[in-house]
């Protein structure tokens, strides 16, 4: 498992996840996980953290998590911190309680969204239907958690090649950065579907309304960038520059030369 680190030191750890890797096993699959790696490169951090306990038919499950302060879907790639001291641990949750931890996302989306910038105050709850799903707005079922989405637009695109065409994909798309104030359960997908500008590959959100051309498997979601102030007072940045199979599709889009 080929997992590239951004930056390392004695307190944390700084990793470009690959797209299609889980975080952390959910106790049905046996699939190899980031925290096998993990536990591979740094058995130290055995210590590290909190394991997850919840219960299945009856039987105590206990997933083991060393050092990991906060995940990222399977299918979104990019920027993750490991902590590598319990101290660390507790410092960085804390960050991430109080909301200073900043991330920045990019994803490509169906359609051109014509604002240049926004926010996103919908609060989150489960779907009706699907368990699997969350949902925005009044027709969510649950507790309506409050969520926050700042968003801006980096670039618009059209395919030429459709353009020309009577078929049914998507012609339009929008590049995004988006920036999520809370960190609920698969926000920004579920945010941008509301704006009924899914994410280009999301299956699970973009609906059967939208379809694209492009040979990916997966959201296009990538965790670009992550700044905090670390234990030593000192203001952190990283970045996480595009996997090829996300530029690679960007690749395939023609800019809009004017603004709309």
């Amino acid at each position: 498992m080929d997992i590239p680190i951004i930056f390392e030191n004695e307190d944390f750890l700084i990793i470009n996840k690959p797209a299609g890797l889980v975080v952390h096993a959910d106790g049905k699959t046996k699939e190899k996980t980031l925290v096998d790696w993990i536990q591979e490169h740094y058995p130290e951090l055995s210590t590290v953290g909190e394991d997850m306990h919840f219960e299945n038919k009856g039987e105590e499950i206990t997933i083991k998590r060393p050092g990991i302060v906060h995940r990222i879907d399977r299918d979104t790639s990019g920027i993750l911190l490991i902590a590598k001291t319990q101290q660390s641990f507790l410092y960085f949750k804390n960050l991430f309680k109080e909301q200073k931890i900043h991330k920045k996302y990019q994803a490509l989306v169906y359609g051109l969204i014509r604002e240049n910038e926004g926010t996103i105050s919908e609060p989150i709850g489960r779907h009706p239907k699907d368990f699997r799903k969350k949902m925005a707005g009044r027709y969510s079922r649950g507790t309506q958690r409050p969520a926050e989405t700042d968003y801006q637009v980096l670039a618009r695109y059209k395919n030429v090649v459709l353009e020309k065409t009577k078929n049914s994909f998507e012609k339009n798309f929008t590049l995004l950065e988006c920036s999520p104030k809370t960190g609920r359960t698969h926000q920004i997908r579920v945010h941008l579907k509301w704006m009924h500008h899914p994410i280009v590959g999301d299956t699970l959100y973009e609906g059967r309304g939208n379809k694209h051309p492009f040979p990916i498997q997966r959201t296009m979601l990538h965790a670009h960038e992550i700044s905090f102030i670390d234990q030593g007072g000192e203001q952190q940045h990283f970045v996480a520059e595009l996997p090829f199979d996300f530029e690679e599709t960007l690749r395939l889009l023609t800019l809009y030369k004017t603004s709309l």
